[in-house]
């Protein structure tokens, strides 16, 4: 069950980047509760929030599943959530970009 919190942890925790940072810079970005859904774009007010609770979310759950070694299968669970969902969000929101662009 630790592997699957550890998963989700690296997840929410790469998550958090991308909204905070448009949050942060004051810049309009996709989340959940855009229409169309992670397509159209929320105010930088919503972005800041949707990253506080992944941040909050990911290290909760860090928090609750600490990794013991830094060469462990914990780590490596922890990471691929990370990558997996880092690759992911690369590729969509590329192809959300790309079509506003050919849009605008």
């Amino acid at each position: 069950m630790s592997e699957i919190a550890l998963f989700f942890a690296g997840a929410f925790l790469c998550n958090a980047f991308p909204h905070l940072a448009a949050g942060l810079r004051g810049e309009p970005f996709p989340t959940p509760f855009a229409k169309p859904r992670g397509i159209g774009h929320s105010s930088p007010l919503v972005n800041f929030g949707w990253g506080s609770f992944n941040l909050a979310a990911g290290l909760v759950l860090l928090l609750r599943n600490p990794v013991q070694e830094m060469l462990s299968l914990d780590t490596g669970v922890l990471t691929a959530g990370f990558l997996l969902l880092g690759a992911h969000l690369a590729r969509h929101f590329g192809k959300v970009r790309e079509g506003q662009a050919t849009r605008g």
